[in-house]
């Protein structure tokens, strides 16, 4: 017991990666738990350089220019500091004279004129000059000649801060002479976790020698009119390091002062990203904001576009603009709401560890596994309850993962070797009485290993497949993770309805399901249930669209419904584990498939939801259905007879629809017999019974049988339709 505690307090200090990550989900779910709450009225604002304004404005990069404009803009409306989230390393190409430099002729009068002219950088430049303006810049490990020119002053007391804070070689700075007219610089770096979700934010960094603050600290510096940042690190008067370098504390700047993790960096505590706090820039240039929604905040300028790429994950969201996280940051500091995670924490939670495994090990060992278990689960929720207790109402960041490993480790340990003691014990009574009494050993082998060999067997199945229609046009507009949780949100109840028909999903294949029935388990209503399942995802279909359709009209957004065909065929399949000794799935491969999948396209061209084969719908008579056609579906040379499993009218027994199969039939009979009069006669009664799920479908017999009536089919016609689409 005690080398397990020893091992458990090696392990505590070596901190390995997958318990460190552990712990960080753990603080990330008290934030979801718990988000900071956001002050209504808050000191930021974002000037988004949004889809909408690309699309008004042109393509980025922008001319500076208009970056110019944005400038002047915020700082015409008062803004108390103007933060850009944008590194203006290199000249503008859109400048008269990169233009001109590109082209080609004789061109010298024209280079007469433009000479005269600002370049486009100039203008960038005057107008930063004129403003609260900060630039970003870029800390990189490659090396600088000439390092950018700082903007504001350091003093630290205690250790070196550059001893501490993270380290590079060089800087990507903007241009010199927007340097020069800008009131400050800040890094915008970024130092993800391993999952790449940002946590902290490094409030100083250094390269080459010198300290670089980051951008939401500079903009706080310039805002305040502030001219030195003030560090405090281990060895300064106050600080209680025991003679240790811990490294850094706090950093004021202004009237603010900022506790942090001895690296120089910020535990982020975000609070729910707020759409309010974005302004469109085509809405500032173009005079749409009112000066009091900037005056006297800090303006942000940065992009959601999607495709600028400049998404972040956070403890509350897996995307999330950039400049988000600055904003997030500056509002925390603004608030005083921090997280902390004091220097002795490490050293108080290794203590806690140890002597709580000791007092556990001693109940172990004194009263057995199971009161010793009941201390176990109290000591797991006290050390749970006592880490969120510090976060809630403190802001302390507390670790219960490694107090509740040592618990759980020492628990188990203690268990086994009183197993172990025991089994020892009546291992020397079995010898005692060996000559009385014979050991028995009962072992069952669980399972068929031969089930995980390659092979199938040939079996009768019915087969799903079910797509959704206009998949793409649905997905405009649409950001990848808005497209991802809306086929979540589709998927989940297809499941569920298939799932409750003694189903098979084979594959989920993008906004495609493919299933099938009477495999692995024996299915003698296969058929049924696969065209019941089919009806049910239908009746699902509209509760989703009902709930989508409300949540846009709540927000505002236009409704696009969601729409599906799905293709039934039963028939003989190979299905088993299909692939290679090293990977391999259950699957359903054979004709009878591909059948399937074809319906399933088809039910675009007729216009119907669900397509079913003549074996399916044979199963089924007490199900509403319509033959279709007899067609030939594309890749394959003998005809199916199709059939629509009707929606509208899901019973045969509906009076409704007993008129519409009679009509119906004598349509289909007088189509085929080449009676286009008498075809079109049952057309229109048939039209008037079926409703919306056949008008499609009505429509488009009714132009076969007007194409027939001029241009008559050859004598040898079987009535037959190829498809030539998939």
């Amino acid at each position: 017991m005690v080398a397990i505690l020893l091992a458990l307090s090696v392990l505590r200090i070596a901190d390995p990666a997958p318990v460190a990550q552990l712990r960080l989900m753990v603080f990330d779910g008290y934030q979801r738990l718990n988000p900071r709450r956001p002050d209504t009225d808050g000191p930021v604002r974002i000037i988004d350089i949004d889809d909408e304004s690309i699309r008004r404005i042109g393509q980025w990069p922008w001319p500076r220019t208009v970056i110019a404009k944005l400038v002047d803009k915020a700082a015409a409306h008062g803004a108390a500091a103007i933060g850009l989230d944008i590194v203006l390393s290199e000249p503008d190409r859109l400048s008269p004279e990169q233009v001109i430099g590109s082209w080609s002729g004789d061109l010298s009068d024209l280079r007469l004129r433009v000479a005269g002219l600002p370049s486009n950088d100039e203008v960038l430049a005057r107008a930063i000059a004129r403003a609260p303006a900060v630039l970003g810049l870029v800390l990189t490990d490659k090396p600088n000649s000439k390092p950018p020119v700082l903007k504001a002053g350091f003093a630290h007391a205690g250790d070196d801060p550059r001893r501490f804070v993270p380290g590079f070689e060089g800087a990507l700075a903007a241009l010199p002479a927007l340097n020069a007219a800008a009131k400050g610089q800040g890094a915008i770096n970024w130092r993800p976790d391993g999952d790449q979700i940002i946590r902290r934010l490094p409030l100083f960094l250094s390269a080459a020698g010198k300290l670089y603050p980051a951008l939401a600290m500079e903009v706080l510096r310039v805002a305040q009119g502030a001219s030195t940042y003030i560090i405090k690190s281990s060895g300064a008067s106050g600080e209680r390091a025991f003679g240790a370098s811990t490294g850094v504390t706090a950093v004021k700047v202004g009237a603010l002062e900022i506790p942090t993790a001895g690296n120089g960096e910020m535990w982020l505590r975000y609070a729910p990203m707020r759409r309010e706090l974005y302004i469109p820039a085509w809405r500032l240039l173009e005079g749409e904001v009112d000066q009091e929604v900037l005056r006297g905040r800090i303006v942000l300028v940065g992009t959601s576009a999607a495709g600028l790429l400049d998404l972040r994950a956070t403890p509350l969201s897996p995307a999330v603009p950039g400049i988000e996280v600055h904003a997030q940051a500056i509002e925390q500091i603004v608030a005083g709401a921090f997280l902390r995670r004091p220097d002795y924490a490490d050293a108080m939670e290794l203590v806690v560890m140890v002597a709580g495994s000791l007092i556990l090990g001693a109940l172990v060992v004194w009263f057995g596994a199971l009161w010793s278990g009941v201390a176990a689960v109290l000591a797991i929720g006290a050390v749970g309850a006592s880490s969120w207790f510090a976060f809630e109402r403190a802001g302390w960041l507390l670790d219960p993962v490694y107090p509740v490993i040592a618990i759980v480790v020492l628990y188990l340990a203690g268990t086994v070797f009183g197993y172990l003691r025991t089994e020892r014990e009546r291992r020397q009574v079995r010898q005692a009485f060996s000559r009385y009494l014979a050991p028995s050993v009962v072992e069952e082998i669980a399972g068929d290993p031969d089930r995980l060999t390659l092979g199938g067997e040939d079996r009768e199945m019915t087969l799903m497949f079910c797509d959704i229609r206009g998949f793409t046009k649905l997905a405009e507009g649409l950001s990848a993770n808005e497209l991802v949780t809306l086929l979540n949100r589709y998927l989940t109840p297809m499941t569920e309805v298939i799932l409750a028909h003694r189903w098979t999903i084979d594959k989920y294949m993008g906004d495609c399901i493919m299933a099938f029935w009477n495999a692995p388990l024996d299915d003698g209503d296969h058929a049924r249930n696969a065209c019941r399942a089919a009806l049910d995802m239908v009746e699902k279909l509209k509760i989703l669209n009902q709930t989508l359709k409300e949540e846009a009209k709540q927000n505002r957004r236009r409704f696009h419904p969601i729409r599906i065909g799905i293709g039934l065929n039963t028939g003989l399949c190979c299905v088993g584990n299909m692939g290679s000794d090293q990977r391999f799935d259950y699957s359903v491969i054979g004709d009878n498939v591909n059948v399937a999948s074809r319906l399933e396209g088809q039910t675009k061209t007729y216009g119907v939801t669900i397509i079913a084969g003549a074996r399916t719908i044979s199963a089924v008579p007490e199900l509403a259905a319509v033959e279709l056609d007899l067609i030939k579906v594309k890749g394959r040379q003998e005809a199916e007879r199709i059939f629509a499993l009707l929606c509208d009218h899901p019973s045969a027994y509906d009076p409704a629809y007993r008129d519409l199969h009679e009509a119906h039939v004598q349509l289909i009979v007088a189509y085929r017999s080449r009676k286009w009069t008498a075809a079109m006669r049952h057309l229109k009664v048939c039209s008037r019974r079926g409703g919306p799920e056949l008008k499609v479908y009505y429509e488009m017999l009714a132009a076969r049988i007007r194409h027939f009536r001029k241009d008559p089919p050859q004598q040898n016609w079987d009535g037959i339709y190829r498809a030539e689409t998939k």
